[in-house]
């Protein structure tokens, strides 16, 4: 019993950092979720199905691509070119490390912008690409909300059937 409160306690911490993840740079917000999902599912009562566990790391996977990729996809849709992807990759990365949290905000934008001007792009197109690059982030936090409170829900759901009403 005493393990499967110590994997419970750190499944809830590691559900909650996940959320505030989504949010905060540098945490990777649903692998927590999804690890606190694991964790649970490891005490003795507490079961997932194989298949939610699958599917479940699968969505995690393509969630964690997809964030990467939506900024550089925004800056693309929004007149962009190789350049100003480039451009908003670097601002992602380099958002991490400079000017947390603000960083991995601003920095695509700025990435995308200054992309856009090298490939000697007008300041209203690479304004756009950048606003594009932003729009991408947001797009890609939103999905990243909704994959970590959905694993919340099963969470939370398993552990109040598993524990609180037997």
């Amino acid at each position: 019993m005493a393990l499967d409160i110590t994997l419970i306690v750190l499944g809830i911490i590691c559900t909650l950092i996940g959320i505030a993840g989504c949010v905060i740079p540098a945490v990777p917000g649903v692998p927590l979720n999804y690890l606190g999902i694991i964790l649970l599912h490891l005490t003795s009562r507490a079961q997932f199905s194989s298949n939610f566990l699958i599917i479940s790391a699968v969505v995690v996977i393509v969630v964690q691509i997809l964030d990467y990729y939506v900024p550089i996809w925004g800056t693309k849709k929004f007149g962009g070119g190789k350049k100003g992807a480039w451009g908003s990759a670097l601002g992602v990365i380099a958002g991490m490390f400079i000017f947390p949290p603000w960083g991995i905000i601003i920095f695509p934008f700025v990435g995308a912008v200054i992309g856009e001007l090298i490939d000697n792009k007008e300041m209203s197109v690479a304004v756009k690409a950048g606003f594009g690059a932003f729009l991408g982030f947001l797009a890609g936090t939103i999905m990243k909300l909704i994959v970590a409170l959905i694993l919340t829900f099963y969470f939370f759901k398993q552990f109040i059937v598993t524990y609180l009403y037997q």
